[in-house]
């Protein structure tokens, strides 16, 4: 069972990272919409990892419970092994996409901000940014 897990567990990660490469693609292309429309299958490719990672963890535990004077790494045949590697391996990878993507949303965020500062000039009021008062985003002549 626990290697059915590890799978499962393994084939969301690659799918996350798929998905995480193709928002990468889609913000230097200015392509915002599909990202949107991909945020509902990354949030339940992720929730599905989670669960899969908790049943690891469970059947992890069961078997140190029933074996409890045999080292983990004795525990595990050599595809259980190779599997543990590869999803340490694939959430290094996930990591790393993850934090490519979240520079390029960074950079967008900063560049849209600076633009509406441009068009609507704000102030500080308190802890609250209103628009200020000589704002001139329209002028009407007569």
């Amino acid at each position: 069972m626990l290697t059915h897990h590890l799978q499962n567990a393994l084939e969301d990660l690659r799918d996350l990272i798929k998905i995480t490469e193709s928002d990468i693609e889609d913000i230097k292309k200015a392509h915002h919409d599909p990202q949107f429309d991909r945020l509902s299958l990354k949030e339940e490719k992720l929730k599905a990892f989670e669960t899969k990672k908790a049943m690891i963890d469970h059947e992890i535990s069961s078997l140190m419970t029933a074996n409890p004077n045999v080292a983990l790494p004795d525990l595990l045949n050599e595809e259980q092994h190779g599997a543990l590697e590869e999803l340490k391996e694939e959430l290094s990878k996930l990591h790393d996409v993850n934090k490519k993507y979240a520079k390029l949303v960074l950079v967008v965020s900063n560049l849209y901000n600076t633009f509406l500062e441009r068009v609507v000039p704000t102030e500080m009021q308190g802890y609250k940014k209103v628009a200020s008062k000589e704002s001139n985003v329209l002028e009407v002549r007569v």
